[in-house]
């Protein structure tokens, strides 16, 4: 089947329109790149996503953090918590690289930057992660500083999903995951409109539990399981998900926390109850105007979104957020790697014509 027909037979989530691209870069000036290692039990990589293409460490972007369940190794959380702003790229990769990929942050600001951490400010990385151990030899730790910047060099409008980048050696539900991303449009009033995206690192979720655009999925996976004689799928909770979200529209820290908080309604749609060991984390931040690094610099003269309007953009976080998991579900490709683990793709398993048959 090509991958126009893949797209055309899936469910559309929501009533508002999509971007152009339905993904996170129809938010102007975000832009996504990957680094993917395949080679035999190395099955991991690094993905990059810039707010835009300008020096962070001095222009920094608004931003927030909800952490829906908080079972992750992730790395500058608490800043950004603390003072509500980006200033580095967002990287995702695998637990064990998150050291790694911060190191390489941290030299690529102070090549920008040569007086970070003397006279200016230090930096505050920004890594998150998802364990791909299954797929991965994740003691090889095999993801270098020349990968993280290999994908920021690739970062563009246009990108991969599915088993790329930090996606590589990714599972979801006991199928493969990864990278998808997804997009919608939202008139906030009358002549004015935003863009929302979100980017998801699809790691997480039981498969008797699935869920897509409300169709059983896990029941059905259990059925052709039976049908075939093997053994059910019903492993324990122990995976993780990460959410990006981003938005043009003006908000400030306070009010991107609350729309962080909405893509878990989008995530809770496919099934997951944000398990025990499953680390949900969503990170939303706004391209509207950026935060000076220095006080001789102006304040931005921004006129906020009023909290009244507010509600089409939580809608649009959480359907971006469920599309963004389904098509990494989907666009995930099948994998084996160490030790022979394999994770079959969704699309092998349950063509779109059976998965969503019933879809009006």
């Amino acid at each position: 089947m090509s991958s126009s027909k893949q797209q055309a037979s899936l469910p559309f989530i929501g009533s508002l329109l999509q971007g152009e691209r339905n993904a996170i870069t129809d938010v102007a000036g975000v832009t996504v790149g990957h680094r993917t290692l395949a080679d035999g039990p190395v099955q991991t990589g690094v993905t990059v996503i810039r707010p835009h293409a300008g020096d962070l460490f001095r222009d920094k972007v608004p931003a927030a953090v909800a952490v829906l369940n908080g079972f992750g190794k992730s790395v500058g959380l608490l800043q950004v918590e603390e003072l509500g702003v980006l200033e580095t790229p967002i990287a995702l990769t695998n637990t064990f690289s998150v050291g790694a990929v911060a190191a390489a942050q941290i030299r690529r600001c102070v090549a920008d930057n040569p007086e970070c951490g003397r006279t200016l400010p230090t930096v505050n990385p920004l890594v998150f992660e998802c364990n791909d151990g299954f797929l991965n030899d994740i003691q090889r730790m095999a993801v270098s500083e020349a990968d993280y910047l290999h994908a920021l060099a690739d970062a563009g409008p246009d990108f991969e999903q599915g088993s790329v980048g930090a996606g590589r050696g990714m599972s979801s539900f006991q199928l493969k995951g990864g990278i998808g991303s997804a997009s919608r449009r939202v008139s906030a009033r009358e002549g004015l409109c935003h863009t929302v995206g979100a980017l998801v690192l699809a790691n997480y979720g039981r498969q008797p539990q699935l869920l897509l655009a409300g169709h059983a999925v896990g029941e059905r996976l259990a059925a052709l399981q039976a049908e075939r004689s093997l053994p059910a799928v019903n492993e324990a909770e122990k995976g993780s998900i990460i959410i990006v979200v981003a938005t043009d529209a003006p908000l400030d820290a306070r009010q991107l926390r609350r729309l962080a908080l909405r893509a878990g309604a989008g995530l809770a749609r496919t099934g997951s109850v944000f398990g025990h060991g499953s680390g949900d984390i969503v990170l939303a931040f706004s391209t509207a105007y950026t935060v000076p690094d220095s006080v001789e610099r102006p304040m931005p003269a921004v006129a906020m979104l009023h909290d009244g309007l507010l509600d089409g953009l939580f809608q649009a976080a959480a359907d971006s957020t469920e599309q963004a998991i389904i098509h990494a579900l989907w666009r995930a490709t099948a994998v084996t790697g160490r030790d022979g683990n394999h994770r079959a793709s969704l699309a092998d398993v349950l063509p779109a014509s059976t998965l969503f048959s019933n879809h009006a």
